[in-house]
């Protein structure tokens, strides 16, 4: 019996002195965050999320862990925006162009023939001007980390080669969710169609749509090949994905913390910029071999459009503001004078 009684006390003691660790255990576990993504993990955009995931997991000592989730699981670019904005989300990357309803500055980057090379948008994105637009998103409830590339949007269909404006009457045209990117469209000729990304490859496949603009690096990626044969390569608008926190959930970091998280978002930045266009330099190539029919659009076409986009850019540069405006104009002159 006293046997019995000294297990008891025993194991009580052991209970007591076990519930401290217990608690210390909890204490320590692993910060959580959910990253969320368009494209498919083999994609660069899943290869950066995963160089952001590793980064951020080693700054921390494996007290940060991120979960990258990729091919719209967590839903498309506006959903997890509005996720975000309400804390239900960490973490995200998507266009800039989707952000335009809740943060119009954002509109800046969807300007038509706006930058001639990566060149200008690298410094463009990371100078003044990207950051001037970056600092608008945290009253709206984002935070913005680092601007990723997507790269110079190209024409894909599957009716007809498009060489000249003429070519995209009547042609239905997926765009994305963005009034610049439908105004210019439209005045361009084409049937723009506004369209979450999740939704598009169906699209192509059904006819529901004829055609759609992005990368080449999306085009291949996304197996548009199988569902589009016409490609004109217009590199009519550069396009900037962004990489956006919660700010609900950011506020509730330590100074540590966000700072591992925007180390770690730089570092992203400078290889999937890197990945981005070594990818890029190929997959043009590699569109073609997948049985793809590529023109280039003539410089004089290029020329056309511009001017025909001209009440679209106006338009532009009241909505983003003036000062903004010419501010990137005025960037972008020097860089172009060598100064």
């Amino acid at each position: 019996m006293k046997f019995i009684r000294r297990s008891l006390i025993a194991t009580a003691a052991a209970a007591l002195l076990a519930a401290p660790f217990a608690a210390m255990a909890q204490d320590i576990k692993p910060r959580l965050i959910r990253f969320g993504y368009g494209l498919n993990e083999a994609s660069n955009q899943g290869r950066a999320a995963k160089v952001f995931a590793d980064a951020v997991e080693k700054a921390s000592g494996g007290k940060m862990k991120v979960r990258a989730i990729g091919a719209a699981a967590l839903g498309p670019d506006v959903q997890m925006q509005q996720a975000l904005i309400g804390g239900a989300q960490e973490m995200m990357v998507g266009s800039t162009a989707t952000l335009v309803g809740i943060t119009k500055e954002m509109a800046l980057w969807d300007t038509p023939f706006l930058l001639n090379n990566v060149k200008e948008a690298d410094a463009l994105l990371d100078g003044k001007v990207g950051q001037a637009v970056m600092a608008k998103l945290p009253e709206k409830g984002l935070v913005g980390l680092v601007y990723w590339e997507n790269g110079f949007r190209n024409l894909t269909n599957s009716k007809r080669p498009v060489t000249k404006m003429e070519d995209l009457d009547g042609i239905k045209l997926r765009v994305m969710q963005n009034n610049v990117f439908l105004d210019s469209f439209k005045t361009l000729g084409a049937n723009a169609v506004p369209m979450p990304f999740s939704e598009l490859f169906s699209a192509l496949e059904t006819k529901t749509v004829d055609g759609q603009e992005n990368p080449f690096n999306t085009i291949l990626s996304s197996k548009f090949f199988e569902v589009q044969k016409y490609l004109t390569v217009t590199n009519h608008v550069y396009s900037p994905w962004i990489v956006l926190v919660s700010k609900k959930w950011w506020d509730g970091l330590s100074k540590d913390e966000q700072k591992i998280l925007q180390d770690a978002a730089n570092e992203s930045r400078s290889f999937e910029r890197k990945d981005t266009r070594e990818e890029a330099a190929k997959a043009l190539g590699d569109l073609k071999g997948k049985g793809m029919q590529i023109n280039e659009l003539p410089a004089a076409e290029a020329g056309r459009m511009r001017d025909k986009l001209t009440r679209v850019n106006a338009s532009i540069a009241a909505n983003v503001g003036m000062e903004l405006w010419q501010d990137a104009q005025g960037q972008l002159t020097k860089l172009r004078a060598g100064k």
